[in-house]
């Protein structure tokens, strides 16, 4: 490449050239090529990683555009899905899915602390029986959530009560039986408290042969007004009742929800 100077002389200019003749663009193309690799790893990893801690939520919403699969693989159980997260008593064998912004009942954690000190202290030596411990309350929730900071009106819990093995709720009559036989030993402990069944429905899982009875009532007194739904089922000598309650005043906002914990109720052996 040349030009004239103002003397009238020719410069020659040559363009810049590295190793090998090639130009600086062909000679650090292989090092861009591996900057873009491990920054494509780099970025891949630190997706990765934002997954796996739901960073933002980022899992939850991923696995809210295809909520059933997620379900299904139970990773709701790590990861809210669609709002819900679900619990799974493998010792009791049951699950449900709850709101993922309730939280677990503190006053039953303390109870549960106290029952264990209480195990844990020797028993008296007059006892008639040395070997035996106080037996746990039956009518006592194995879990319950409910809204952080609340009063405890609302709440879901589930009640686990041993009965005979081949006890069967379908003994006693049909979902509306039964709701009315709920309804009734509920608002009979006080002649003060009315209630009134308002739907009952069955819903059956054939592969465990159990039958779930769905159960929505009201239960009224002078000082409160609250909505129920319940869930009841019988399986291997044990009597399942989740419970779903809230104010009356918030069951319109609260019906999609309670139905929707009550339907994801079920044995899991």
């Amino acid at each position: 490449m040349t030009r004239s100077s103002n003397n009238g002389q020719k410069e020659t200019f040559q363009e810049p050239t590295t190793r090998a003749g090639k130009s600086p663009a062909e000679e650090f193309a292989p090092l861009a090529a591996t900057f873009n690799r491990r920054l494509l790893a780099g970025v891949g990893s630190a997706s990765i990683v934002a997954v796996g801690a739901n960073f933002g939520g980022i899992t939850s919403f991923l696995l809210g555009l295809a909520p059933e699969g997620g379900r299904s693989l139970k990773l709701d159980v790590l990861y809210p899905i669609q709002g819900y997260s679900r619990r799974i008593e493998n010792n009791e064998g049951f699950e449900f899915i709850y709101p993922a912004n309730w939280v677990g009942d503190q006053r039953l954690l303390y109870r549960a602390a106290e029952r264990l000190e209480r195990s844990l202290d020797p028993l008296p030596t007059n006892s008639p029986k040395s070997g035996s411990r106080p037996r746990k309350n039956v009518n006592e929730p194995i879990v319950a959530y409910g809204p952080p900071g609340s009063s405890g009106e609302l709440n879901v819990s589930v009640i686990v009560s041993p009965v005979p093995l081949d006890f069967s709720i379908e003994t006693f009559g049909g979902p509306k039986e039964v709701g009315e036989a709920v309804v009734r030993t509920v608002t009979g402990q006080r002649p003060d408290v009315e209630g009134m069944l308002i739907e009952s429905s069955v819903r059956e899982d054939p592969n465990k042969n159990v039958k779930y009875y769905e159960l929505e009532f009201k239960v009224e007194s002078p000082s409160f007004k609250r909505h129920n739904v319940a869930v009841c089922c019988a399986r291997g000598g044990r009597l399942f009742t989740l419970n779903a309650q809230a104010a009356e005043s918030a069951w319109p906002e609260l019906k999609p929800v309670f139905y929707r914990i009550a339907n994801s109720f079920n044995l899991t052996s």
